[in-house]
């Protein structure tokens, strides 16, 4: 039996043959399709650069400047004249101080074809003089005494848009006032001596037109148009209206053209034209001439006047019996005053500034004024200084 699976095992591998087997594949014909691989994501570039705030202040800066023209000029002028006793006694003189400052602000903003430019100039000057007084026992004494001999400010906004090469359309608002009490002399300083102070009178003028501008670096003169003007005369100190503010002893309202010693204002529609003119000269700019001239005529009001009188002389007539005469028609009612056209108003200002130094500048201003309103004849006004003086500029 022990040779029994031997022998079975045997035999199975003998009768063991190779076995094969066929498979058949059929031919499978696909159609050709075109793919295409949509991305959904969306791709943004990356970049090296990171966020410069230094870079971005420098540049924020250079268009600030690029747009804004910014121009200041102070200058302080003054004397000092002492002499001692003995000096007096034989030679004469007289102690004075002298001081006076003025400030010039220029500032320009253009963007596109907008532009607004923004000008203040002030002057201001005291001096202290001895003055000999009389008092009522007749007994002189003499006494230092402060007495303003320059006040003035004036401030000019101009927004205008270019429409020309060398055109452009916009207003003129100009306003002009004084800083500190004004008096008739040294020696007549006291509340009904007195004839100016802030807002009396204040002038304020306001002009819509066209402006030329030259292209000539040369001969930079502007000239503004204006059909439609307004001027405005401002008095709103009672006092003032009612003191005698002139030689003639004529009356602060009258002087200032107001209708009526209650009236604190008159506003008068018209034209007007300004002419602007600034150039330096030299290498170093030691030479600088600026003028401005402005005219208005009030034709707008005095087609709405009323007992007009043309010939100055004949009105004066006519007002004086108006105002002193109880028997004239209508006497002292506003209403039937006599009342002068309106004649055209006339300001020329002009400075001439020579540096000989940065610090150091000589400056000679000339004023020439007309209103009718005022005085029958023209008002002038010249300046020379010496003395400390300073610009900045931008650009």
């Amino acid at each position: 039996m022990k040779y029994i699976a031997p022998l079975l095992l045997l035999l199975a591998l003998c009768a063991a043959r190779p076995c094969a087997a066929q498979i058949s594949i059929d031919e499978v014909n696909a159609e050709e399709e075109t793919v295409s691989f949509r991305d959904k994501l969306k791709s943004t570039a990356v970049d090296v650069d990171y966020f410069n705030r230094a870079k971005y202040r420098a540049e924020r800066a250079a268009i600030r400047k690029e747009r804004n023209y910014l121009e200041i000029g102070s200058s302080l002028q003054g004397t000092l004249s002492s002499y001692n006793d003995p000096w007096i006694a034989v030679s004469g003189g007289d102690n004075s101080i002298a001081l006076m400052a003025t400030l010039y602000l220029r500032h320009t903003f253009t963007k596109n074809l907008f532009s607004i430019s923004t000008t203040v100039d002030a002057m201001f000057g005291y001096n202290r003089m001895k003055v000999e007084t009389t008092g009522a026992d007749g007994s002189t004494s003499s006494s230092g005494v402060w007495f303003k001999n320059q006040d003035e400010f004036a401030i000019s906004v101009a927004p205008s848009f270019k429409m020309a090469k060398n055109w452009s359309y916009g207003s003129i608002f100009k306003f002009r006032s004084q800083f500190a009490n004004g008096y008739r002399s040294r020696t007549q300083q006291t509340s009904s001596d007195l004839k100016s102070t802030f807002m009396s009178p204040g002038y304020l003028d306001v002009s819509f037109g066209i402006t030329y501008k030259s292209p000539k670096p040369k001969f930079p003169i502007s000239v503004n148009l204006s059909p439609l003007a307004l001027s405005a005369v401002f008095v709103e100190n009672a006092a003032i209206r009612r003191n005698q503010v002139t030689d003639d002893n004529k009356l602060g309202w009258e002087a200032y053209g107001l209708a009526y010693i209650d009236k604190t204002s008159k506003y008068e529609g018209g034209s007007s034209i300004q002419l602007d003119f600034d150039r330096t000269f030299g290498r170093n700019g030691f030479l600088r001439y600026r003028t401005t001239l402005f005219s208005f005529y009030g034709w707008i009001s005095d087609i709405g006047a009323k007992n007009k009188i043309s010939d100055y002389s004949e009105w004066k007539v006519a007002y004086d019996r108006w105002n002193n005469d109880e028997t004239y028609p209508g006497y002292k009612d506003p209403k039937y005053k006599p009342v002068l056209p309106v004649h055209p108003t006339v300001r020329w200002e002009n400075t001439i500034e020579i540096k000989a130094t940065k610090f150091i500048a000589t400056t000679l201003s000339f004023q020439l004024y007309y209103n009718r309103a005022q005085n029958v004849d023209v008002q002038t006004q010249t300046l020379l200084s010496v003395g400390l003086s300073y610009t900045f500029k931008n650009k």
